[in-house]
């Protein structure tokens, strides 16, 4: 899902505009439930296998770079998305990767620790331009989210043309309504030190249609 060409802009990244919603192209999908079952899984394709170990990593950059953050900063949402969200988010892949029978990319559960190289330098790039200053750092924190956005919306493209299991499906949606909530969460915390939100990563009108909505029930993945 190519990273290499977002490490780049960074540093370039950082405008304003907005606070809270859900995006208008799967609004209301992965929302409330009971648990996934996991119990009827059959294995995944090549290209779903790599991009489910792939979203178990980045799922993991995160809850690092936030923990790191917190660290420097001590400012919601830093430590809350990081401890309650994130890292259920990166269980629920763990999960997933186990019910299909793939090994786990995270090998040490060491903050800052990536398999995947290009997550490894991304969370060196992510954390200095987080620690300028703490309006920045929850700049980072959206930035990620809408890269989360994009690349499970991939994901469930991927996969609806593929393999097309629902289980999958439904867990990287469950995943997506949870980074629309901590893009909201990240903006309003901008908007609260008086610092305006441009997208990053999505078009405006994605972000804008974010933004306008509520806070969503998700969902256990």
């Amino acid at each position: 899902m190519g990273f290499g060409k977002l490490i780049g802009t960074l540093s370039v990244v950082i405008a304003l505009s907005g606070c809270g919603g859900s995006d208008g192209s799967s609004a209301g999908q992965g929302q409330g439930g009971n648990a996934i079952d996991y119990s009827q899984l059959q294995t995944l394709s090549a290209d779903e296998a790599q991009t489910a170990t792939y979203i178990r990593e980045e799922e993991k950059l995160a809850r690092d770079v936030y923990l790191t953050l917190d660290q420097t900063w001590k400012i919601n949402p830093f430590a809350t998305i990081a401890t309650q969200s994130e890292q259920k988010h990166m269980d629920s892949m763990q999960k997933l990767l186990s019910a299909v029978g793939l090994a786990d990319p995270v090998l040490a559960n060491t903050v800052g620790a990536f398999t995947d190289t290009e997550l490894a330098l991304l969370y060196q790039s992510l954390t200095t331009q987080g620690a300028i200053s703490a309006s920045e750092g929850l700049k980072v924190g959206a930035y990620i989210e809408e890269l989360d956005i994009q690349d499970l919306q991939q994901a469930i493209q991927q996969v609806q043309q593929g393999t097309n299991q629902a289980a999958v499906i439904q867990t990287y949606e469950r995943l997506m309504c949870g980074s629309r909530n901590h893009l909201r969460s990240f903006v309003i915390a901008l908007t609260q030190q008086g610092v305006s939100y441009n997208a990053q990563v999505l078009p405006s009108t994605t972000v804008n249609s974010i933004l306008e909505q509520p806070q969503e029930q998700c969902g256990k993945a």
